[in-house]
């Protein structure tokens, strides 16, 4: 299993819409979180602040079931690929149940690309990045 982060979420009052749930855009947030703190475990501090980062070219979602304000949620984020110059996160939003299970509420898949801020195009993912991201872990960090 490669490697995966769990980042529990803290909603705010402006995440509720009309119909008393997490809005789709504050999901889209709570996924960014997710991201930032799975490259920030797995790359360290640097890799949000380097001339060489990742940077989120396409997402897709599904949304499975609603979050409410009380709802204890946290985003799940994995690689799921890498390639030549981009990789794909597979992320899910994870409602806890009180009988100690879990509801997935949503997934996202997301194409990102290792860019080069100073050229200001896509590079190839270097091979340190690579085994960070594929590395085996038995538990979820």
């Amino acid at each position: 299993m490669a490697r995966k982060t769990l980042t529990p979420i803290q909603k705010r009052f402006s995440d509720i819409d009309i119909f008393r749930h997490v809005n789709n855009v504050a999901q889209q947030m709570y996924f960014d979180a997710g991201k930032t703190d799975y490259y920030r475990r797995t790359f360290g501090h640097d890799i949000l602040y380097d001339n060489l980062r990742i940077v989120t070219v396409s997402t897709s979602t599904s949304y499975m079931s609603q979050i409410r304000y009380d709802d204890d949620i946290a985003v799940e984020t994995s690689t799921e690929r890498v390639g030549n110059k981009s990789m794909t996160l597979f992320q899910r939003i994870v409602r806890s149940e009180s009988d100690g299970g879990q509801t997935v509420c949503s997934e996202s898949r997301s194409t990102m690309v290792a860019f080069d801020f100073e050229a200001q195009q896509s590079v190839r993912v270097p091979d340190s990045w690579r085994e960070l991201l594929l590395a085996e872990t038995p538990d979820i960090l």
